[in-house]
C-alpha cells in the first residue's frame, strides 16, 4: 500500500466552548492535538488537530471577530472523516454513545451520490457540527 500523503483540505470549525470541543475531538473522536493556542479569555484562539492516518482539522473560537472567519457561528459545519475500516466506524459510534453524545445515524451501509458504497455513521458534536465517519476513501485513482 502506498504511503498516505498529507491532507490538503483542512476543515475549519468554530466553537463557543473551545476547551470542551478540544476534549470531545481528542478524547471521543480520536484526533491528536498538535496546536492549542490559548486566548485571553481562558479558551483557545486557535487549535490544530491531526487524524491518525491523515487529515487535519483547524478550529477556533466564535468569540474572535477580527479574522476572515470572524463572525462564524458554532454548529454550522460538517466534516467527513475517512475511517480505516468498518471497525473504526463502530468504535467511534460506541465512543459517542458512551460519552452520552448525539448519534444522528448509527453505523450502516449506504451508497453516496457518486454511486460509491460506504459503511458510515454520523454524529453531532456538543455544538451541533456534523461528523460522518465512513469507509469511502474517494474515487479510485
Amino acid at each position: 500500500m502506498a504511503s498516505e500523503s498529507p491532507s490538503t483540505v483542512w476543515p475549519v470549525l468554530h466553537y463557543d466552548d473551545t476547551r470542551a470541543a478540544l476534549r470531545f475531538l481528542v478524547d471521543v473522536l480520536g484526533f491528536e492535538e498538535v496546536v492549542a493556542a490559548p486566548d485571553e479569555h481562558g479558551g483557545l484562539a486557535h487549535a490544530e488537530l491531526r487524524r491518525p492516518g491523515g487529515g487535519t482539522l483547524v478550529f477556533g473560537s466564535t468569540r474572535h471577530k477580527e479574522s476572515v472567519h470572524g463572525g462564524m457561528r458554532a454548529g454550522t459545519g460538517a466534516v467527513y472523516v475517512v475511517a480505516a475500516d468498518p471497525d473504526e466506524v463502530d468504535r467511534v459510534h460506541r465512543g459517542v454513545v458512551e460519552a452520552g453524545g448525539q448519534v444522528l445515524e448509527p453505523p450502516h451501509r449506504t451508497v453516496f451520490g457518486s454511486g460509491a458504497a460506504s459503511y458510515v455513521c454520523t454524529v453531532g458534536d456538543p455544538e451541533g457540527n456534523l461528523w460522518t465517519f465512513g469507509t469511502y476513501r474517494g474515487p479510485a485513482r
